[in-house]
């Protein structure tokens, strides 16, 4: 298929993938981070968090995550520690990561529709692969995707370009190929550094900045408007 959009400079460019980040553009997925991080803080005998807190954490991986919530109810311990406790919460989450979490709204639809048009999808996220592919098959898009990135997957996890080159390697197509489809700072430098030919952020997720101050090619008016953008 092409991208047709007179107003796209990419006009007439063949696009053959559309990749997406997990939390925060497929899937709202904060409820669940926040009651594993409540669970393993428990366990400590540390308060809890609440979920705008968790929101601000996510974004980095597991480890960070962790890390985050530690520092936020009484510091970070020990790396040795700190390395049990990001353990224990993967644990903890990776055995029900889908319990309070949900697809926004559009997205299996529009899933749906880009892949009748033929395009081939993909997901490149920072979250441990386990608790990614048990999500995606929980909420029934799993079999939209013919490859999967997760944020142990490779050495690196976005910004660095390297997960999304991965993932677009396996889809057997050149970045300038791809769209990427994400929602905070981290996939809109991963995607540049990859050079794929467009970058579009959702309107809500987990972005830390404003999403006018970043390098993107425009926010989607909603999830549902990535069916005209590609013009499918």
């Amino acid at each position: 298929m092409t991208v047709t959009n007179p107003a796209d400079s990419l006009a007439r460019r063949p696009i053959r993938a559309v990749a997406f980040d997990l939390d925060g553009t497929l899937v709202d997925s904060v409820a669940d981070l926040m009651h594993a991080s409540n669970a393993l803080l428990a366990e400590l005998g540390r308060p809890p968090v609440d979920l705008p807190s968790v929101r601000s954490f996510v974004g980095d991986g597991a480890p960070k995550l962790v890390e985050r919530v530690l520092a936020a109810t009484g510091g970070v311990p020990a790396p040795d520690e700190a390395a049990r406790c990001v353990e224990r919460f993967l644990e903890i989450y990776e055995a029900d990561p889908s319990a309070h979490s949900a697809l926004y709204p559009g997205v299996a639809d529009t899933l749906a529709a880009l892949a009748a048009a033929g395009l081939m999808l993909g997901v490149c996220t920072n979250k441990p692969m386990a608790a990614t592919l048990r999500l995606l098959d929980d909420l029934g898009i799993a079999d939209r995707f013919a490859a999967v990135v997760g944020g142990d997957s490779y050495p690196t996890r976005k910004p660095s370009p390297e997960p999304l080159l991965g993932l677009l390697s396996r889809l057997e197509v050149r970045p300038e190929e791809a769209v990427f489809v994400g929602d905070n700072e981290h996939d809109v430098a991963a995607a540049r550094a990859a050079g794929v030919a467009r970058v579009l952020v959702v309107p809500y997720g987990y972005a830390r900045v404003p999403l006018a101050g970043l390098p993107h090619d425009g926010v989607l008016d909603g999830f549902a408007d990535l069916v005209k953008r590609l013009s499918c």
